[in-house]
């Protein structure tokens, strides 16, 4: 499959309800173009979200420790991820041209971050995302989880 094909199947086994199928590797398909499709998808709807309505502040570090807002944070990740994205050494853009060696190890990293500023996003803000449709009580297991994983970064 190519990338545009891939991306359908993800988008129909995603919302067949099975998270496992939705995450496996189709029979046939080239692994590290999965990793590439899917990496690109998770980027574009964690920017989507993120661009819907932050505004709080929140003290993050990079590699080098510099303090910034949650937004000057994000701004700096995703032109950082879509530098990655854009280039074709690490991401290439010809079917069945090779991926680089790392690409697992760099694919990693870009999903850890996006999962930081998700997590974020729903740690902080999803009372403004659901606009007040859910009780506070509901979401209450969720947070927990979200709680979790945010203290194990």
């Amino acid at each position: 499959m190519q990338g545009a094909q891939l991306k359908k199947h993800i988008d129909a086994t995603l919302g067949s309800g099975n998270l496992r199928e939705a995450v496996r590797l189709p029979p046939g398909e080239d692994f590290n173009e999965w990793l590439a499709v899917n990496t690109v998808d998770f980027f574009n709807q964690v920017n989507l979200l993120y661009g819907m309505n932050i505004d709080g502040q929140m003290v993050c570090k990079s590699r080098d420790p510099i303090e910034v807002s949650a937004p000057k944070y994000v701004e700096y990740l995703m032109d950082w991820i879509e530098t990655q994205l854009d280039d074709e050494s690490i991401f290439p853009q010809k079917l069945g041209a090779p991926f680089p060696p790392n690409f697992k190890d760099v694919v990693k990293t870009i999903f850890k971050r996006l999962f930081r500023v998700y997590a974020h996003i729903y740690h902080s803000h999803f009372q403004k995302i659901e606009f007040g449709l859910i009780d506070k009580k509901e979401l209450a297991p969720l947070q927990e989880l979200i709680e979790s994983i945010v203290a194990a970064y």
